[in-house]
This record gives structure tokens, C-alpha cells and sequence, in this order.
């Protein structure tokens, strides 16, 4: 069977781009890249990448998410290593880290990522500010060590990963910018059952009653662990921005509004700190 036949009777009922994500994963067999299926069509894989290939398209075809089927994915311009103990990183978030480069300071400064996972935000953060230096933290283990995997691979010095539950490993720090991925949806909100959601981490999704719980708590405790002047970004659901403003706006921090994605929802909102 050539690699044009295989494609053809790939069935991926439920995926919302099938014919990318078998294409994906038929490379991520054949150790090749997506421009290889084009230019040699007629090319037979082995037995045993057949048997592989089937294998993954069962998987997908369950729902499982085709970065954990792949061990990867693309953020910002970093291929990151992803596993089922952290989140996936999105497109979305690519606008926290946008927003960050431009309220940021422009020389050197310390970066504090809050939940950073597969440490998508922090290295992204530091590949762009070399003078930055970007501490990542996370409560789970088996997250920081795949953050720290990913700062080794793609030699970014100015980061380093600590094991924290928010703010509780970081007594007597201080930083200059403060941003944050958290978990923000409502514990019945009926997505969690639906697509990739069902196989991430709901520790890293699930926030209380309204979603708001762990926003609550960073934007309660952020000022004590930040230098004067300093930005709160937090990213968030597209029908929480009036209520995260507001936390904000009560717990003292001035210029507190909040920001578009590529889609034109509100995503995230920041605030700074004057003291």
C-alpha cells in the first residue's frame, strides 16, 4: 500500500481537520515531514509503520489529542515536547505572551509564569528577551520536569523551573512582570466532556463554581511578590473579562483592562501595581 493510498482510507470521524491530523501522524511514523507525502506519494511504508499508523488513528479516533499522540507541538517559534500532564499549548495564549513583550520592561528583568506547564509561556518569554530571566512554576512534578526538558533542548539559559503551588515556594521573590495561564473553567461547564478537553489535565482546567477561583487567589496574593510598576497578565475565558477587571480594579492595581485575540474575544486582562 503506497503512503497515497494509506491517507486516502484514513478514517478520522469527529476530528475537525481529519485529513492534517492523519497526515501528522503518518509523518510522525515515517520520521518525515509533511512535504515528503507530496513529493514521494507512491512510496511504500513497512509492515510494521502500517501497523503503527493504525494504531494512532485509533487513538485519535477516541478523541485523544493528536500533540499527546505526537509527544509535541508548535507555540510561538518553539517545538515543545507536551504530555497528558500538562495542558496543550494554544494559539490563544500566544497573545498573553504578545502582550507581555509589549508591557514588559525592555531591559533586564525577572519573569515570574504562574502554572507554566510544558513551560510554553516562560520559553517563549526568554527566547525573545535574552536579559529576562524567566522562573517557571508549576505544582505538579512530572510538569516542571517537562519544562525543564524543554529549556535544556532548546538552550534557553535565563530560565529556570521550580515546583510551587502558585506562590508557595516563592516567599521574599519579587518580579517585574507576573503572567499566568490558569486554570479558568467552571466545574460544570459542559466542554470538559467534549474534544481534547477530556484528555488534559483537569487540575489545570477547572477553577471552581464560576471558573474564577484561582484568579482570585493570584490576584489576591500577586502584589506581595511584585516589584513597583510591575504587570499582572492573566489569561482567561472569553465571558470573564468584566468580572477579572473588576478583581483588579478592587484589589488596587491601576491601568486594569483588558485585551483582544485574533478571534476579537476579550482573552486576557492585566492590571499594574503601584503599591
Amino acid at each position: 500500500m503506497t503512503l497515497a493510498e494509506l491517507l486516502a482510507q484514513a478514517e478520522l470521524t469527529g476530528s475537525d481537520s481529519p485529513r492534517l491530523d492523519a497526515e501528522l501522524l503518518l509523518c510522525h511514523v515515517l520520521g518525515k515531514n509533511r512535504s515528503y507525502l507530496r513529493s514521494w506519494p507512491e512510496a511504500q511504508p513497512s509492515d510494521d509503520q502500517v501497523a503503527t499508523f493504525e494504531s494512532l488513528l485509533a487513538r485519535r479516533r477516541a478523541g485523544e489529542p493528536v500533540a499527546y499522540l505526537l509527544g509535541e507541538r508548535g507555540f510561538w517559534s518553539l517545538d515543545l515536547q507536551v504530555s497528558p500532564a500538562t495542558l496543550i499549548p494554544r494559539p490563544d495564549t500566544e497573545r498573553l505572551v504578545e502582550l507581555a513583550l509589549e508591557l514588559g520592561p525592555q531591559g533586564p528583568a525577572s519573569v515570574l509564569d504562574l502554572g507554566t506547564g510544558s513551560g510554553a509561556i516562560a520559553l517563549a518569554l526568554a527566547a525573545e528577551r535574552a536579559r529576562w530571566q524567566l522562573t517557571g512554576s508549576d505544582r505538579i512534578a512530572a510538569a516542571v520536569e517537562l519544562a525543564q526538558s524543554n529549556g535544556r533542548r532548546l538552550e534557553l539559559d535565563n530560565t529556570r523551573f521550580v515546583q510551587s503551588h502558585w506562590f508557595a515556594e516563592l516567599q521574599g521573590q519579587r518580579f517585574d512582570l507576573i503572567v499566568s495561564n490558569p486554570p479558568y473553567i467552571a466545574a460544570d461547564d459542559p466542554h470538559l466532556n467534549q474534544g481534547d478537553l477530556r484528555f488534559e489535565p483537569r487540575s489545570a482546567l477547572v477553577s471552581g463554581g464560576d471558573g474564577l477561583d484561582d484568579i482570585r487567589q493570584l490576584i489576591t496574593a500577586a502584589p506581595d511578590y511584585m516589584h513597583t510598576g510591575g504587570w499582572l497578565l492573566l489569561e482567561h475565558g472569553w465571558q470573564q473579562a468584566e468580572a477579572v477587571v473588576a478583581l483588579l480594579q478592587a484589589r488596587g492595581f491601576s491601568d486594569s483592562r483588558s485585551w483582544l485575540d485574533l478571534a476579537g474575544n476579550p482573552r486576557v486582562s492585566g492590571g499594574r501595581w503601584h503599591g
